[in-house]
């Protein structure tokens, strides 16, 4: 490991709005009075690399909470480090393997979910490791509130049309779709907040795919 990812793995355990491992355990049920000190709202990023999208629904919605969630401690550095420069303090991270989830939040806890440019796990062999395998979508459902919601943005169309296929086959109602967000009519300043990623493949021209639905 690099001496930049070892510094940054040193400080974002020095943060504040980091939670990281087994420590989130502690908060299940209780992350809106216990971390964040009020009965807000509670929105999930998953897979949030750098924190882009956590950070900046965060400064829209000041009375909505907001948790990126990822287990790389260096991209978790940069937008904690943001919020944290920035006095965003409705926003907190935790450092996690998604696949654990139900260890860390209780059922009902959760208002949304935002999964922004996972890993699309292209092989065959690695579908239990899609975001939107039926075993996460089963955790998800457990987490989020009646009527939750649940986003997909993603730039690999292979994963979104797994993605349509969970759907269709577990029969949840589908609120929107697209799969060229900047040319339709649901671009909004909430899907218009990018990533790091999203920016390089807007770059390269790639269409980016979008789907909202519920449980």
């Amino acid at each position: 490991m690099g001496k930049d990812k070892l510094r940054k793995f040193a400080e974002v355990a020095t943060f504040k709005n980091v939670v990281q491992l087994d420590a989130g355990k502690d908060y299940k049920g209780e992350w809106a009075s216990s971390f964040f000190g009020n009965n807000n709202p509670i929105v999930l990023e998953l897979a949030c690399g750098k924190g882009e999208y956590t950070v900046n629904l965060a400064k829209m919605f000041p009375h909505t909470n907001f948790i990126g969630v990822d287990y790389k401690g260096n991209r978790i550095w940069r937008g904690a480090k943001t919020a944290l420069e920035e006095g965003v303090d409705n926003v907190g991270f935790l450092r996690i393997q998604i696949e654990t989830i139900l260890e860390h939040f209780a059922e009902n806890e959760i208002a949304e979910i935002w999964i922004t440019f996972p890993d699309p796990q292209p092989q065959e062999s690695r579908e239990k490791k899609r975001l939107t395998n039926p075993k996460f979508l089963e955790k998800y459902k457990t987490i989020l509130k009646d009527n939750g919601i649940m986003h997909l943005k993603t730039d690999n169309d292979g994963f979104y049309a797994y993605t349509l296929e969970q759907i269709a086959l577990l029969k949840f109602p589908k609120i929107k779709e697209t799969t060229d967000l900047y040319y339709s009519d649901l671009v909004d300043d909430v899907l218009s907040i990018k990533t790091y990623y999203e920016r390089k493949y807007l770059a390269d021209n790639k269409n980016i795919n979008y789907v909202q639905w519920r449980f």
